[in-house]
Parts: structure tokens; C-alpha cells; sequence
């Protein structure tokens, strides 16, 4: 039945508010006190961009964390925010089982029959108690029948079941599709998408742990799919198994094809492969909601979906085989949105044990783990959950900015989730803070680490919107998805809403009429009618003909919002001004995006407090522009998309200490770091140079003694030796004359004529080596010269961008409230029309 959401033994401090406004951020539940187990009146709101820094749940069985989460996507909802779920048990379907009426024949076909006949009721009666009960639950906590009516009509909610057609079928074929990124300019990250698909197909055949370096099998598939998406060509899973087989390519690496992976081989992988695609369970894999990002997010009206994928129904190889190729597909759509600093879509993943393990790789892991770290520029947040604190990889989890944590069930689960957070959260973590009070957490209790808030939150989950009726069957989704009739998202369509471009419109003169009163307090302004009616008509791209006349000015209404920023931060020289501003012709009733109403920036001094002319005609005021208090949160909430939208890129060189701000092109700050790197460069050089000076003046001193000394020894050896002879000659004579002393005096000479030799040769070979010497240094100095000049011109290509954000102080709202924009009505061929007389 229900998954009851009765608090025990908690107690409230006041009744709840009457009504609820919010202000655009997600009402959470309220404020707890752990001391005296005691819920207070404080409501927590959370803002929704902080989740562009995406969060993630942890929770046992039973500490509420299922109803946390859908709770946070029923906020998503009401402020126009699309999500993608993926529910592997089945309990996020009930984000279906919204009821407005609260009345029991809504509760009855969701009635598990087996647990009411345990509580000893029927049906009937087991329904008639739950719909009492969750009136008084939502009344409890301020939430009204108008606040779960706009739920129901926030968005379009579907169940999708892949490899089913229970819910809505999926096809993977568009995942087989070249991207629609050009690969000159995108090849990096159409690689990854490339290695992941791979791994995960390998995956469904039953490819375990696959190295995508090592493996045969993944380096084969990767080149055919980058032989194929290189040229802008489709691949379907038959002519994959086919090139499998016969590739259109003769090489991979340095290597024969048939020497890298032979033929017989080959046809094994392809059999393989061709099973999968043969077997008749395999086809409904094929029909259905092509996997399209856009078409999964909006309705072709531009209404935000909340896309369910249930795969409780499919084996561990299909879920891995289904997520990576979901993650890859996000991330390839993510990659040609525009970057904002706001939430623009939502990936919810309701239990990630086995997805983003610890070391493993899984094929899931690597999309999961690149969209954690690069998905916050694009505004694309992720919230992951699981009741297993132990297997996850907290490296990649410290990428999360809010930490949602329940009760746990074990010590081992705390400490090891804790060993997590404080890596995630270094310098002012207080681990035994952080431990008493996860440690007295109880059910619905849940702990708020948010990096965008200077202290941790403790609160009691609100009642959630949807019957949280347990996770539900297969059997039981067509009837879900018919109870919110829903439809599958349709291909190729338009995603988004567009912004309202200037054109002729048929005017509607019954409508028009005098100038209505602005809400008390609201800015009024008027566009001055800068285009004359030949201009205006080129301008909306019309032509008009000869019978055209102008009758007058009318004037429509649309919110105006412009703010001065300044981003300083001293550090790295920064100091700009610029200035965001939004045009919103068609304001929307709740989850007004900014971002699809950016306009350039308005010249203030030409914005008229006055009409142009006093005779000129008013379409009526409706909606939030004539609802005062309304106008009072859209301003608000302004601020903040200004706050968060308006961060500038600062170029850096950390090593060099060399920054600029967003006036530099790439190329530019490149030259700077080029010309500090140079100077740097410079002077190393100039202290290696003396430091080699000093070594090679000693060798050049001592190369130059011993030439010195070669010369002395050369020419006293040379005297030696003419001594020798001189001597050799006496004795020769004294022979003859019977002289016997002069036999000693000759060996003597011979003797000092070998010492005087000796010492010439030992002159020599010291002159050899320093010579040698020298060359080894020379070398050694010019291999010291040549790495001085890599390491500098490395340094100079270690260029980052890193985003500055505002202070809020240094935002100042300039001008925002109803502006009249200016229209020329005319008549053609007896009808009227109006054209934009504004620029």
C-alpha cells in the first residue's frame, strides 16, 4: 500500500502557512531541531540552480529518501523545469499519481489488495483512508488542491519501458546516429560518445570490464563508428555487424587489419552481435520513442516533459546497456545547448549502486562522470541516489555541491560516507559535527550540505503531492501513462520555447482600447517608435503594398528587466561592467526561463517615461503584468538569474601569474603569456649561462696551464734529449781513451730523457680529456638551453578560463516593470494589421 508518510514522535511548533509562495525555489519541507526532535515553522527553500552543481541522496530503506527525491521533482515540475528519470525499481512511476480531487476512486485502482486485506480492510474502504489521509498530509504542510492542480498541469509526465512496450518503447537506433556536431570542431567529445556506445554495446553481449585501449573487440567498433560519423554517416546495428565482419579499413594502428584482429575472430564478435540483434525480444528495442534528447525534454508546444524510464523489467546487461546510451545521448545534446547559469534540465537517477563505482568501469561510468564535472555550464543538474554509501566513487561524487543524507544503516555506511563528504567539503569540515548529527537522524530527518550556503540545514521532508503508492508493475503502467494521458515524445521536434521575433500580425482593434492602470508600485516604460512604417514592415520582413495606410499606434505590454553588473576581483585584475537584460513579450504563469528572453541592452536614456502619442490605443494587461505582487518574485528572481547568469571568464595562466579579463581574444592573452614566459625564459637562461661560465672558465684556466705545462715539458724534453746526446758522444770518445766515469753520466740522461717524455705524455692525455671535457659540457649546456626553451613554451599553452561571478552587491536592478512596446496599425486590402514600430 502507501508508503506512509506519518511522522513519529516529532512535533510541530505552529500550523502551517495558509498559502505558499515560494519565490521560484523548491519548498523542501521545514526546519528541524535534532535536540528537541522538534520540526518548526521555517520553511527550507532550495534554489534550483544550486543544482546545476547537481546533489545526491543517501538514504536506507525507509528513511524517506524515495519521497525526498520525488518531492524535489515535483518542485522541478512546478517551476517548468524537464527532467529525465531513471527509475530501475519502479518507485519514481509514481510521480504519475497526482490527484488533484483527493478523492478515494482516485486512490482505489492503485490499492495494493493484498496489504489493505492485512490491515483487515477492503478496497474501498483502505482507499476512502488513504485519500483522508494525504488531504490532511498536504493540509498539514500548506499545500492546497490549486497547488497539486498546477502540478498536474506543470508538465507532461510518460513512463517509458525500454525493451518493453508495457509503457512507451524506446528506440536505441537514434543512439547508432551520427551527431549533429561538426566533427572538425567537436572531435574530442565525439570520441567519448563514440567509447562509450562502444563499451556499451560489447556490454550487451556480455563484454565485461572493457578496456577501451586494450580490447580488440572496442577498438574495432570505435574506428567504424568514427569511419562513419567522421562523414556525417548513420550507422544501424546491421551494418555494424556487417563492417564487423568486413571492415572499410585496411589498418588499425601500424597493423594489417587481419593481423590486428584476424577474420575468424572477427565473424565470432559479429555472431555475437547478431544474436542479439535476431532475437525476437530484442526488437521492441527497435520501435518506438526514438532516444532524442529534445523530444524527451519538450513538447512540441515547448511544455517541459518529465520523461520516467522504468527498467526494472530488463537484465543487469540491458540496464548498463540502456544508462550509457541515455548519459551519451544527454551529454551529446548538452554540448550544443548555450551555457547558462541556471537549471536547465534535470537527470534524476534513483539508485546509481553499480553505475559510479569506486574502481570498476563500468560503461555507465565515464558519461556519468564527464557530465558530473562539465554539464554545471550548461545549466544541466544531476541528482543521483542510493541506499549503498559504501559502493560509490566519492572522487567523482565531490563534483555534487548538495549532500542530501538520511538515516544510514549502519557505522560502516557513516564513516565511509563521511570519508566521502569531507573530501568533498575540505577546510571548514567538522567531521565529528557532521557524525553526531547524521547519527540522530530519523526517519524523514535529512541533513543539507549545500556548498552554495555557509552552514549545513537539518529538516523534515514535506508531504509529497504525488500517492506514493510503492513501486509499481509493469502491468500496472499502461494505465498509468492513460491516467495522465500521456503521449511519447514525437521526433525531430522543436524543443524549446523561441523567443518572440518581431512580425506583422492581423490586429485585433475589438481588443484595443485605453490606457490601462499599471499595478501600484510597478515601473512603466515605453520603447520609443524609432521605425517608420517603410522600416517597420522591412523589419518584420513583410513588403507592403501600395493601398497600405497607417491609421495610428497601439501599444502591447511585455516585461521589461535590465541590471547593471560589475564583476571585481582584484586578484586577477578584473573589473567589468556590463549589463543583462530580458524581453518577455508572452510572461509565463510560473518557471519563466530568462534565458529564452534575453535581449541586448537597453539604452536607458531613450526609454520614455510617456507615451508617444496621446491618442494611441492599449492592448489590456493580464496575467502577471497586472498582478503587482507577482511582478514583486519575477523581479526577485531576476536578480538571481543575473546573479547566477552573469559570471565572467577570466583568462589564466596560474604558473605565470598572468590573468586577463573577457576583452582579450584566446590569441591575444596567448601573446601576453608569450612576452612574461619570454622574460622568464630570459632569465633563466641567464642563470644557467653563469652557473656553465664558472665551470667552463675553471676547465678553460686548467686546459690553458696544461698547454703551458705541455710546452715546458716538450721543450725539456727536448734539451734532455740533446743532453742524452752530447753525453752518448763523450762516452763514445772516452772509450777510446780509456775512460770508464762516463758510463754512469749517460744512463743518468737517458734516465731524466724518459722522465721528460713521460710528463709530455701525461700533458697530452690531461689536454685529451679536458677537451673532451668541454664537449660533454657544450653539449650539457646546450640540452639545458633546449629544455629552458620546451619548458617555457609548454607553460605558455597552460591557458584556463576560470568563471567569476558577481557579489550581489555589485547587482543593481536598473530598470524593470511594464514596458509598452510601440506597434503601427495599418490597413491592407481593408483589413488591419499591426508591425513593431521599436527596434
Amino acid at each position: 500500500m502507501a508508503k506512509k508518510q506519518v511522522q513519529k514522535s516529532v512535533k510541530k511548533t505552529t500550523a502551517p502557512p495558509a498559502a505558499l509562495d515560494t519565490g521560484g525555489k523548491f519548498y523542501l519541507g521545514r526546519l528541524h531541531d535534532l535536540k528537541k526532535n522538534q520540526t518548526g515553522s521555517e520553511a527550507v527553500l532550495y534554489d534550483p540552480a544550486d543544482l546545476t552543481t547537481h546533489g545526491v541522496v543517501f538514504g536506507m530503506t525507509g528513511s524517506g529518501k524515495t519521497g525526498l527525491c520525488i518531492g524535489i521533482l515535483e518542485e522541478a515540475a512546478l517551476q517548468g523545469i524537464p527532467a529525465l528519470m531513471i527509475d530501475p525499481k519502479g518507485d519514481i512511476t509514481n510521480l504519475l499519481l497526482h490527484f488533484p480531487n483527493l478523492q478515494p476512486s482516485d486512490f482505489a485502482p492503485w490499492i495494493n489488495p493484498d496489504e489493505a486485506r492485512r490491515a483487515g480492510k477492503d478496497v474501498a474502504q483502505a482507499a476512502a483512508d488513504t485519500a483522508a489521509l494525504w488531504r490532511k498530509g498536504l493540509a498539514d504542510w500548506g499545500i492546497g488542491p490549486e497547488r497539486l492542480q498546477a502540478l498536474a498541469d506543470a508538465a507532461e509526465y510518460a513512463v517509458y519501458t525500454p525493451g518493453s512496450d508495457a509503457g512507451f518503447p524506446v528506440s536505441i537506433l537514434a543512439s547508432l546516429q551520427a551527431p549533429q556536431e561538426d566533427w572538425d570542431e567537436h572531435r574530442e567529445a565525439i570520441r567519448e560518445r563514440i567509447a562509450s556506445t562502444a563499451t556499451a554495446i560489447l556490454g550487451l553481449v556480455g563484454f565485461d570490464n572493457v578496456d577501451p585501449v586494450k580490447s580488440r573487440e572496442h577498438i574495432l567498433l570505435a574506428n567504424l563508428f568514427e569511419q562513419a560519423w567522421s562523414k556525417g554517416k548513420d550507422l544501424t546495428l546491421g551494418d555494424l555487424i556487417r563492417q564487423v565482419q568486413n571492415p572499410p579499413i585496411d589498418k588499425l594502428g601500424v597493423l594489417e587489419l587481419d593481423q590486428f584482429f584476424p577474420a575468424k575472430e572477427r565473424a565470432a564478435l559479429a555472431l555475437r552481435l547478431n544474436n542479439i540483434l535476431a532475437a525476437p525480444s530484442f526488437q521492441t528495442w527497435l520501435e518506438g520513442t526514438p532516444l532524442e534528447i529534445d523530444a524527451l525534454l519538450f513538447t512540441k508546444a515547448g511544455k517541459p516533459r518529465h520523461s520516467v524510464f522504468l527498467l526494472s523489467h530488463l537484465s543487469d546487461a540491458e540496464r548498463m546497456f540502456f544508462v550509457t546510451l541515455l548519459y551519451s545521448a544527454v551529454e551529446s545534446w548538452m554540448r550544443r545547448q548555450r551555457g547558462t547559469g541556471s537549471l536547465r534540465a534535470l537527470v534524476y537517477f534513483d539508485e546509481i549502486h553499480g553505475y559510479l563505482p569506486p574502481v570498476a568501469e563500468p560503461p555507465s561510468k565515464a558519461p556519468m562522470l564527464r557530465m558530473l564535472k562539465q554539464a554545471r555550464a550548461f545549466g544541466v543538474g544531476q541528482l543521483l541516489a542510493t541506499q549503498n554509501p559504501v559502493d560509490v566513487d566519492y572522487k567523482a561524487l565531490s563534483n555534487a555541491g548538495s549532500w542530501f543524507i538520511g538515516k544510514l544503516q549502519t557505522d560502516r555506511d557513516k564513516e565511509r560516507l563521511l570519508d566521502g563528504l569531507e573530501g568533498a567539503a575540505p577546510g571548514g569540515f567538522k567531521r565529528a559535527d557532521y557524525d553526531k548529527q547524521i547519527s540522530a537522524l530519523d526517519k524523514r530527518v535529512f541533513l543539507l550540505h549545500n556548498v552554495h550556503e555557509k552552514h549545513p540545514a537539518i529538516f523534515y521532508t514535506r508531504w509529497a503531492m504525488n500517492y506514493l503508492a510503492g513501486p509499481l508493475t509493469r502491468s500496472q503502467i499502461p494505465a498509468l501513462n492513460k491516467l495522465s494521458t500521456a503521449s511519447p515524445a514525437a521526433s525531430g521536434q522543436a524543443a524549446k520555447p523561441k523567443k518572440q521575433e518581431p512580425t506583422m500580425t492581423a490586429a485585433d482593434s475589438e481588443a484595443l482600447g485605453p490606457r490601462p492602470i499599471v499595478p501600484s508600485g510597478v515601473q512603466e516604460l515605453f520603447l520609443p517608435p524609432v521605425l517608420g512604417m517603410e522600416a517597420a514592415a522591412k523589419a518584420s520582413r513583410r513588403s507592403l503594398p501600395a493601398d497600405a495606410k497607417r491609421i495610428g499606434l497601439s501599444y502591447q505590454p511585455a516585461l521589461l528587466a535590465q541590471a547593471q553588473v560589475r564583476v571585481v576581483q582584484r586578484k586577477y585584475n578584473l573589473d567589468v561592467e556590463t549589463y543583462k537584460a530580458a524581453l518577455v513579450t508572452d510572461v509565463p504563469a510560473r518557471g519563466l526561463r530568462w534565458e529564452d528572453f534575453e535581449h541586448a541592452a537597453f539604452d536607458e536614456r531613450r526609454l520614455e517615461g510617456r507615451p508617444d502619442s496621446e491618442e494611441a490605443l492599449y492592448a489590456p494587461l493580464s496575467g502577471s503584468l497586472a498582478d503587482g505582487a507577482q511582478l514583486k518574485v519575477l523581479e526577485r528572481d531576476f536578480a538571481d538569474w543575473v546573479y547566477r547568469a552573469s559570471q565572467v571568464e577570466v583568462w589564466a595562466n596560474e604558473e605565470l601569474k598572468v590573468y586577463a579579463g573577457p576583452e582579450l581574444t584566446r590569441e591575444e592573452f596567448a601573446a601576453l603569456c608569450a612576452q612574461e614566459a619570454q622574460s622568464r625564459r630570459n632569465a633563466e637562461v641567464e642563470k644557467a649561462k653563469q652557473k656553465f661560465d664558472t665551470q667552463l672558465k675553471t676547465l678553460q684556466k686548467k686546459l690553458e696551464k696544461e698547454r703551458r705545462d705541455l710546452n715546458q715539458d716538450e721543450e725539456k724534453a727536448n734539451q734532455r734529449r740533446m743532453e742524452e746526446m752530447g753525453t752518448h758522444l763523450e762516452n763514445v770518445i772516452g772509450l777510446f781513451a780509456g775512460s770508464r766515469r762516463r758510463l754512469t753520466t749517460s744512463l743518468t740522461k737517458r734516465r731524466m730523457t724518459a722522465e721528460a717524455k713521460a710528463q709530455v705524455e701525461d700533458s697530452k692525455a690531461t689536454i685529451v680529456s679536458l677537451e673532451n671535457e668541454m664537449q660533454a659540457m657544450g653539449d650539457e649546456i646546450q640540452q639545458a638551453m633546449d629544455a629552458i626553451e620546451d619548458r617555457w613554451e609548454a607553460v605558455v599553452e597552460k591557458i584556463t578560463q576560470i568563471p567569476m561571478a558577481p557579489a550581489r552587491k555589485d547587482i543593481y536592478v536598473s530598470s524593470f516593470g511594464v514596458v509598452w512596446l510601440p506597434y503601427h496599425r495599418i490597413t491592407v486590402g481593408g483589413r488591419e494589421v499591426e508591425i513593431p514600430a521599436y527596434e
